[in-house]
């Protein structure tokens, strides 16, 4: 690790919403900003056939634009360290080989051009799913403050990785972190049925057994304030409820085979759909990282 915040920009007003909360995070970790286009010369090939010198003319634009963004930044963010890159090849694969020696990738929620679709498409779901740390996903900047990080946890590796995540972005904002854990069963489970009339109860002990979980990592971050809680529902629709009054959502994600397949149902995913605020997909990093 060495002290870096990557994000990725393509011109559109998420992207810029991702440049400006990059900017800050970078700030408050002391660390240095690496802004990144990724450009891929043939996706200007399909469906249309590309103008004229018109493909030849984007490396040019987009080394100024670059530009225009480090200046926007040093305006921003007086003193920080800023440099910008373009690089060639297929957006996630790039992305996520951008993120291995960084302590925090940064994207917008929603693209062009090479960005297309990202979240709701392909490259979102890979990047989320692959990169070997924290991804942030920024729907839109807000200068709204709420002082609360919402983090889902249900006591595996994954979620714990999560949640330390949660607790030192708490700490560097001086917010609290709201534990979730959400209690789901299918509606025609056994469990379902035999739980139908004590929910209450067992909301109750899974809040217990939640705090419990808990206390160690209050140990080991005594200065952040942590309120853990049990709810019952589905972890995608708690989380995306909690996020409303919420400056982030951290969410655990596993590991993924390859770059075509990105796990559709899983939680992290179903939260970038619907969160709205930006969210961090975490997962632990190999042991050589």
């Amino acid at each position: 690790m060495a002290g870096r915040i990557v994000v990725g920009v393509d011109g559109s007003p998420s992207a810029a919403a991702a440049v400006e909360w990059a900017a800050d995070e970078a700030t408050r970790k002391r660390a240095r900003l690496r802004i990144v286009h990724v450009w891929e010369p043939w996706s200007y090939d399909f469906p249309f056939k590309a103008a004229p010198r018109f493909e030849s003319s984007l490396p040019a634009y987009w080394t100024g634009a670059l530009a225009a963004t480090v200046d926007w930044v040093h305006d921003h963010a007086p003193g920080l360290e800023v440099s910008a890159a373009l690089v060639t090849g297929a957006v996630s694969e790039r992305l996520t080989t951008e993120s291995e020696d960084a302590d925090e990738l940064i994207l917008g929620s929603k693209g062009l051009g090479g960005f297309a679709g990202l979240v709701l498409g392909s490259v979102g779901r890979s990047v989320a799913g692959h990169a070997p740390g924290p991804v942030i996903v920024v729907r839109r900047f807000t200068p709204t403050r709420y002082g609360e990080i919402v983090v889902g946890f249900e006591g595996s590796e994954l979620s714990e990785a999560a949640l330390e995540f949660a607790l030192q972005q708490a700490r560097l904002r001086e917010a609290r972190v709201h534990v979730l854990y959400a209690w789901w069963t299918p509606p025609f489970s056994p469990h379902a049925t035999a739980y139908a009339g004590g929910v209450q109860e067992v909301l109750a002990e899974e809040s217990r057994e939640v705090q419990r979980r808990l206390d160690p990592w209050q140990d080991r971050y005594p200065d952040v304030r942590m309120v853990g809680s049990a709810v019952r529902g589905h972890p995608i629709r708690a989380l995306s409820d909690a996020s409303r009054e919420a400056d982030l959502v951290v969410v655990g994600s596993r590991a993924h085979g390859s770059f075509a397949s990105a796990c559709p149902g899983s939680v992290s995913q179903g939260v970038l759909h619907h969160a709205r605020c930006p969210v961090a997909v975490v997962r632990p990093r190999p042991p050589h990282a």
